[in-house]
């Protein structure tokens, strides 16, 4: 299965890139930026986090600053974390006390060590149950693939099934019978919120990305962000707000300087895009500016 999906992200991505190399003369990969940027990550857990893709709600606000994010595997570990499943179990809140070292981390089985360590002893995702199976019941990973599909779907039958393969297979191979039950019972409660990695760090990509261009190049990026919403005022008000907050002055509309978008003008200078006046009228416009 593929999902092709059209993501307003992108676009700001891309307006930032070329502004840059326009403005600076600066080429910039987005593909080869550093994981590990300190300023990006201190950014992110002071909560600037607005036009930042995935971190924008209140709640993604509060999970990266709880955690202290300062990892890319935080950032691809949130989404997991903030759905239904894992925040009415608390899990998140495990997640992130162990982060801090404020609860320790354990492990029911040395074997479980290797696959579960990036998350603190918390199973986070699909894969990590994959991995799971195929470690301690010595199945192929096509049998795990057929287990994560069960529990995914809830359906019972097929669970008790698959899952009795299991706990027999894990027994056979010398592990405890009770601690192999309880870890069985463990990935059955995983199904209500089981989350697929691959597809957390593909969008976490584009989370950093967002967050890096913002940190580097600000005005290049709140212009492009500003630029992709020039139609909903809401936003666009919004987003002068956090410029302003990040020491950019907003222009107003100029008719010998204006673009129809948002423009950088100087190093901390926004001009209005004369788009946005179309889309928000003229009071609206005077009072945003």
């Amino acid at each position: 299965k593929m999902d092709f999906l059209g993501l307003t992200t992108l676009t700001v991505i891309h307006d930032t890139v070329r502004a840059i190399k326009e403005r600076r003369g600066e080429v910039v990969d987005v593909d080869a930026l550093p994981l590990d940027d300190v300023a990006t990550y201190r950014q992110l857990r002071a909560g600037r986090t607005a036009g930042v893709f995935q971190f924008e709600s209140p709640l993604a606000t509060d999970m990266v600053r709880s955690m202290r994010a300062d990892r890319f595997d935080d950032l691809v570990a949130s989404p997991a974390l903030m759905r239904p499943g894992p925040l009415d179990a608390g899990m998140h809140k495990v997640y992130c006390r162990r982060k801090k070292g404020e609860e320790p981390v354990s492990y029911q089985l040395p074997e479980l060590e290797e696959i579960l360590a990036p998350t603190y002893g918390v199973i986070t995702y699909q894969e990590q149950v994959m991995r799971i199976a195929q470690r301690l019941a010595g199945i192929s990973l096509a049998e795990a693939d057929v287990l994560r599909k069960a529990v995914g779907k809830k359906d019972a039958e097929l669970i008790r099934k698959e899952l009795g393969k299991f706990v027999e297979g894990a027994v056979k191979r010398g592990f405890d019978k009770h601690i192999i039950a309880e870890i069985s019972a463990q990935i059955e409660t995983f199904g209500r919120y089981g989350f697929n990695k691959s597809h957390s760090v593909a969008y976490s990509i584009l989370s950093y990305h967002t967050a890096y261009l913002k940190t580097h190049y600000t005005p290049e990026f709140m212009a492009a962000l500003l630029s992709a919403c020039i139609g909903d005022t809401d936003s666009v008000v919004k987003y002068i707000n956090e410029a302003r907050d990040l020491a950019m002055e907003i222009l107003p509309p100029d008719v010998n300087e204006s673009g129809w978008k948002f423009t950088v003008i100087g190093d901390t200078r926004i001009r209005f895009g004369l788009g946005a006046i179309r889309n928000v009228g003229r009071s609206a416009t005077e009072s945003i500016i």
